[in-house]
């Protein structure tokens, strides 16, 4: 099986372990899944980064891929096919960021690994992954 970790779901991967479910755990830790990262989380990073509403102990540009590295994620690239998938999604979440998460996990057949109930309105097979609901 193919998952798309959202943003939330990397941070707290990293930063709060504890706010996961042992089912996203166990498919974190499996390590013979096909787990992805997609750029548009690397963009929203940067931004609430540059923001100050996301504490890294490094850049960026440094923090997600050596993350990606120590987690075994594969990058996800952004397209114009997943950009236009967009336009087929109701408007139930007014973040951009996860509307693009959930065009790619619908274009590519994958699971979207999230903590946002409103993703789960979407046409998309989605896993929650928080302790607690």
């Amino acid at each position: 099986m193919k998952y798309l970790l959202d943003t939330a779901v990397f941070i707290l991967s990293l930063k709060e372990p504890e706010k996961l479910n042992d089912k996203a755990h166990r498919i974190l830790a499996n390590g013979s899944e096909e787990i992805y990262l997609s750029a548009v989380s690397a963009w929203e990073i940067v931004i609430k980064w540059s923001l100050g509403k996301l504490n890294l102990p490094n850049p960026p540009a440094q923090y997600v891929p050596s993350r990606m590295t120590m987690l075994g994620l594969r990058p996800l690239h952004i397209t114009h096919f997943h950009a236009l998938a967009v336009s087929e999604l109701a408007a139930h979440h007014q973040d951009p960021f996860d509307r693009l998460l959930t065009a790619q996990a619908r274009s590519e057949d994958m699971v979207l690994m999230t903590t946002d109930h409103l993703l789960s309105r979407y046409p998309v097979r989605t896993l929650w992954c928080a302790a607690k609901r």
